[in-house]
């Protein structure tokens, strides 16, 4: 019934030794293996990826590399990290080591701004705009984060509480790679 394992946070590439050990028993027993991270330990990916023990990372980029300090409190040499990630694991999907690689931007109100900066750090990268929710902040809804898809004019998939996950492309909804679409209304009938 279980075909692979996802470790996500607090941050699980903190802890390289552990993970590498938990990682190489998931494949031990046939489990497909994935990191959800942050970014900023880019030599526990490249250790996981050189051992073959990674099939997927989801890396989370925040806001455009220039809001990191001010946003997170966080040094240059965070930043440099993160952006070493990004390429580590783009090259390691393109080279085929790596089956899937995506960057996600968990999106709150305000930072819209960032995404077409963004979209430029990971063109050929598949990219998630996913619905930011905290406290008394309204959340993005999803004709909100599809406005801001077509202004960077690509193909992306969008993450929202009231409609999970769709592939959305120059106003398609695209349902299991064949089904188009072009409102989100019949994209929930459709489910």
């Amino acid at each position: 019934m279980i075909s692979g394992v996802i470790f996500s946070g607090g941050e699980p590439t903190m802890q390289k030794e552990a993970l590498l050990l938990l990682a190489k028993a998931c494949r031990d027993i046939g489990l497909k293996v994935g990191v959800q991270t942050n970014g900023v330990f880019p030599d526990t990916l490249k250790a996981l990826i050189d051992a073959g023990l990674l099939d997927m990372v989801h890396l989370d980029i925040k806001t455009r590399w220039e809001h990191y300090p001010h946003l997170l409190k966080v040094t240059p040499g965070v930043i440099d990290k993160v952006k070493e990630s990004l390429i580590i694991c783009r090259d390691a999907n393109l080279d085929g080591r790596l089956e899937g690689f995506e960057v996600v931007v968990t999106l709150f109100r305000g930072r819209e701004d960032d995404i077409p900066i963004i979209a430029k750090y990971v063109e050929g990268i598949e990219f998630v705009l996913q619905q930011g929710v905290e406290g008394s902040i309204p959340p993005l809804s999803f004709d909100e984060l599809k406005k801001i898809a077509d202004k960077i004019n690509r193909r992306v998939r969008i993450r929202t509480r009231e409609d999970g996950e769709v592939t959305y492309e120059n106003n398609r909804i695209i349902i299991a790679d064949s089904i188009v679409l072009t409102d989100i209304m019949q994209a929930r009938r459709n489910e």
